[in-house]
């Protein structure tokens, strides 16, 4: 059995984790953790951070090591070494453009977290997301082809971030230009096993 600890949001790392164990069709406890909690449980982690796997009493951390089991045990990720490879540094990929987006969430001069968005919106983003295309196969519709793997559920995740439009400053529009980005977005969220998740919540 299987327990995935995370907020109690459907967002960010949490959330991927939660949507590859459901593609991946296993049973797991959802535990979704009180913010209130959160000061206590912290030390208690491997690493200080969610989310958190538990399998058979050992504890997991760090998101794309917790897909990567998960790929792994449930066909979600290449068995092929370096084809697997690849789809992890797709992984880290995404991760490099969380810790570039993630500080201007703390910033509390409006002013200064308008200028550092649209800095990122203008230059690290674009060239991101062209980073991102490249390595993208051209068969479709997912990021290797015509199977839905864990890489595809984190691009997902944090695309929708975005085209959310829910970040100030950053516009939703930035990857309309990026065909296979905007492939695999679609792809993913118009998946049966995902559409079944959200409509849980």
């Amino acid at each position: 059995m299987y327990k995935l600890t995370y907020f109690d949001a459907p967002v960010s790392r949490g959330e991927e984790c939660r949507l590859a164990l459901h593609v991946a069709g296993v049973p797991f406890d959802d535990e979704r953790l009180p913010q209130a909690e959160w000061a206590t449980r912290k030390p208690t982690t491997p690493f200080g951070g969610l989310p958190t796997l538990t399998v058979d009493g050992k504890v997991l951390a760090q998101s794309n090591a917790i897909l990567a089991l998960i790929g792994r045990r449930h066909g979600l990720l290449p068995t092929n070494d370096w084809e697997a490879a690849q789809h992890e540094a797709m992984m880290m990929h995404v991760e490099d453009l969380r810790a570039h987006i993630g500080p201007t969430l703390r910033i509390k001069d409006p002013e200064q977290k308008k200028a550092a968005r649209q800095a990122l919106s203008a230059d690290y983003i674009p060239a991101w997301a062209g980073y991102a295309e490249r390595q993208i196969g051209d068969a479709g519709p997912f990021f290797a082809g015509a199977a839905l793997g864990v890489v595809d559920i984190k691009l997902f995740v944090t695309l929708r971030w975005i085209k959310n439009g829910t970040l100030d400053d950053i516009p939703a529009t930035l990857f309309d230009n990026q065909p296979k980005l905007m492939r695999v977005y679609e792809a993913v969220r118009t998946d049966p096993r995902i559409v079944s998740w959200q409509q849980k919540r």
